[in-house]
């Protein structure tokens, strides 16, 4: 299996995508998806990590974040090192399991800081509604849209500073009634499959975006092609991985234990 890229640039949205080993349900059990957003907090105040989104399935976890670029720590790096390698430990000392817990690298994508932040945001929000395991993004516990629309006094994940800037708003009730009725249109006219620009890219936006983004990352970026898909520019892998259904798969309908 070809491994995921992994591209960074300071300053930048990212959506990482990270799936269990051999697409394993290794998160079937609510404990052990909560033991992942218990380490997403650790990482945000260990590292400053700034969440704006986030997703646990059984089999993978969708995590969107940016950081601020004058910080020198590495910390979109340092923060899916410690969350990865915390949770795969805890969770093979508890089962007296050994071998791989992820399927090799994450994957992540730079995102524009406009209506396709709006876009990515969504698809997080229902990929449960998606496989067909809830009827309403709001009955799967496990994500950050609870809390995107009803931040925590205490304990918070997302950062709704940071969200709400990078989406223009200033007023959060402005902000909410906009996420929501813009996650319903979403809903309703969203196909329900898979989107794989948001997962597969290396960068996803205006045409701008993308050829910037491809400029800063120099070689990195050498043989990878920019495509439009409706009006969307997309900086792609390559067409082998882009396009292989198998390398995509993460199926979520089994008998769900909470």
């Amino acid at each position: 299996m070809a491994r995921a890229k992994r591209h960074f640039l300071s300053g930048h949205v990212w959506h990482i995508t990270h799936r269990c080993h051999k697409q394993d349900f290794l998160f079937k059990f609510s404990k052990d998806r909560k033991k992942w957003i218990d380490w997403l907090f650790q990482a945000k105040n260990r590292f400053n990590l700034k969440i704006l989104n986030y997703m646990v399935t059984s089999n993978h976890i969708h995590l969107l974040v940016t950081d601020d670029p004058n910080d020198k720590r590495d910390v979109i790096p340092n923060s899916i090192k410690l969350i990865a390698g915390r949770t795969a430990q805890e969770f093979n000392i508890r089962k007296k399991r050994k071998g791989a817990f992820w399927e090799d690298r994450y994957h992540a994508t730079a995102i524009e800081n406009d209506n396709h932040l709006f876009r990515c945001l969504f698809y997080i929000d229902v990929n449960m509604v998606r496989t067909g395991v809830v009827e309403n993004p709001f009955e799967w516990r496990y994500c950050g849209l609870h809390e995107i629309i009803n931040p925590k006094k205490r304990y918070g994940i997302i950062d709704h500073e940071k969200l709400m800037g990078l989406l223009n708003f200033s007023d959060f009730k402005k902000f909410k009634e906009k996420y929501l009725f813009e996650l319903q249109e979403y809903i309703k006219t969203s196909d329900k499959k898979r989107e794989l620009k948001w997962s597969k890219n290396i960068a996803v936006g205006t045409k701008d975006f993308v050829e910037e983004t491809k400029k800063r990352l120099d070689v990195k970026a050498l043989k990878r092609n920019i495509h439009c898909d409706n009006g969307t520019f997309e900086l792609r892998e390559t067409q082998e991985t882009y396009g292989n259904a198998e390398l995509i798969n993460s199926e979520n309908k089994i008998l769900w234990k909470y």
